[in-house]
């Protein structure tokens, strides 16, 4: 049988947890200074801790930095205060979880299930062909992300993901979903840039029907449908502002209303969010809220653009090339001279565009081996081979500018460069058209005509799936 092992100063906190714990089936000891704490470790040593941060002979952490402890007990963080850089340093410490208080007993209930049944985290890391749930890699860059990928997946923190168009964020989200005690609840993915702002409410969090024009029937949203599983909500610097103060009140409370409901719903959701701009910077210019950056970038993972894991190109073309095989019936092999100009090339999209060229380049084989790259050339060489010199140009920024000026000079620096086509302006740059729109939009550049075009543009483009 499990023992656990409470650590609280509050004790009536204390004593109600003991209960729910010992109900659940676990033996149970309880500590309200890290004196006693570590007198009931020297007595039996326990396979869980619920160690309070705030004592009164010191702080929580100091337990935490014991590293024979985290050793040979699980350690879930608990306080009162919504600490997230304290909390973001339990983790990186070892902690497997934090908890704010007050409990819920779902929550304690969720850590509590998996310590009973407890999941085979390295099962989908297959170190022979170098798959770690639906990733492949061998480069270095990508091991730091299966590692990191592998350290929270136990847990039910949020995980915020961070990389450029293409890079695989919705497949790392997947494979954590895979890989932690929510495997068997539902994974549902929406695209935040793909839904129109005012359809976006009813989306997440569902509506009663008669709470607005056209909504004939009850509909449940996704923190409803998701319950018990993974939501993940990819490009979300490009959810409305009035939207993400609603978010950060679902992660701070477990709990959400419908859509002209006055009834109050809990969720048990893990929440993965996933964009396309440098977190910070997003932050800075106002597309994403500070206070809702912290509660998500509790565990910030970065997944890595093709031109820097080259290692892997020949690896993961290999892997699409199996996958067009069984598809067509036909299997063919890439010459290694073509593997050499894929290596070579930068990728601007990433996995994705990869993936692409290779399909191409199946295709176009005449035979069984694959001796033609597939890569554009004149004046739509965005993809270029090793001897052909890349256009490239200039800008020169002042030290010292805010990065939203930057940002604006290099945007508008790369139109300029591409002759107005904002389809290559977006692949240079790694990012979406409906991105590039909206920038424009917001520094009043795009007006009539010009608006309803790329509008038109962002909707046939925008809602193109992650590899």
């Amino acid at each position: 049988m499990s023992h656990v092992l409470v650590v609280d100063d509050e004790r009536d906190t204390a004593a109600a947890m003991a209960t729910l714990i010992a109900g659940e089936g676990f033996t149970v000891a309880t500590a309200g200074s890290l004196y006693d704490a570590r007198r009931q470790m020297a007595l039996q040593t326990p396979d869980l801790v619920f160690l309070d941060l705030m004592l009164p002979d010191g702080s929580g952490m100091r337990l935490l930095e014991d590293g024979a402890l985290r050793s040979r007990s699980e350690i879930v963080l608990v306080t009162a205060h919504g600490d997230v850089e304290t909390s973001i340093q339990a983790l990186r410490l070892g902690a497997v979880d934090y908890l704010l208080k007050p409990i819920a007993p779902d929550q304690l209930h969720q850590v509590l299930a998996r310590m009973r049944t407890p999941h085979s985290r390295g099962a989908l890391h297959d170190g022979h062909d170098h798959r770690f749930g639906r990733l492949l890699g061998r480069s270095d860059a990508m091991q730091r992300v299966f590692q990191q990928i592998q350290r929270v997946a136990g847990t039910s923190v949020p995980v915020l993901l961070s990389g450029e168009s293409g890079s695989g964020k919705e497949l790392a989200a997947s494979t954590l979903h895979e890989m932690s005690p929510r495997s068997s609840g539902a994974f549902l993915a929406l695209n935040c840039g793909a839904i129109s702002p005012h359809l976006m409410e009813s989306e997440l969090f569902g509506h009663e029907k008669g709470s607005f024009t056209g909504a004939d029937r009850d509909h449940a949203g996704y923190f409803e449908r998701a319950h018990g599983g993974t939501l993940f909500l990819d490009e979300i610097t490009e959810m409305p502002p009035e939207l993400q103060v609603k978010l950060l009140r679902v992660l701070e409370t477990g709990s959400f209303m419908r859509v002209g409901s006055t009834q109050l719903r809990r969720c048990d959701v893990r929440l993965v969010a996933a964009t396309n701009r440098e977190p910070r910077r997003a932050v800075e210019s106002g597309h994403l809220r500070e206070d809702l950056f912290y509660r998500l970038d509790v565990f910030p993972i970065h997944l890595p653009p093709l031109r820097l894991r080259r290692d892997d190109i020949a690896l993961l073309a290999e892997h699409f090339l199996q996958a067009i095989a069984r598809q067509e019936g036909v299997a063919r092999r890439v010459a290694p001279a073509v593997v050499a100009q894929w290596r070579n090339h930068d990728w601007p999209g990433n996995v994705r565009e990869l993936r692409n060229i290779v399909h191409r380049a199946y295709v176009m084989a005449a035979g069984s081996e694959i001796v033609d790259a597939c890569l554009p050339r004149g004046d739509d060489a965005r993809l270029v081979e090793p001897s052909v010199a890349a256009p490239s140009a200039t800008v020169w920024v002042q030290i010292g500018s805010r990065w939203e000026e930057i940002e604006r000079q290099v945007t508008l620096a790369t139109l300029e460069h591409f002759d107005g086509h904002h389809q290559r302006t977006c692949e240079a740059l790694g990012i979406s058209v409906k991105t590039l729109y909206n920038w424009l939009r917001e520094w009043s550049l795009v007006t009539g005509r010009r608006q309803r075009m790329l509008h038109a543009a962002s909707q046939a483009r925008g809602t193109a799936a992650t590899p």
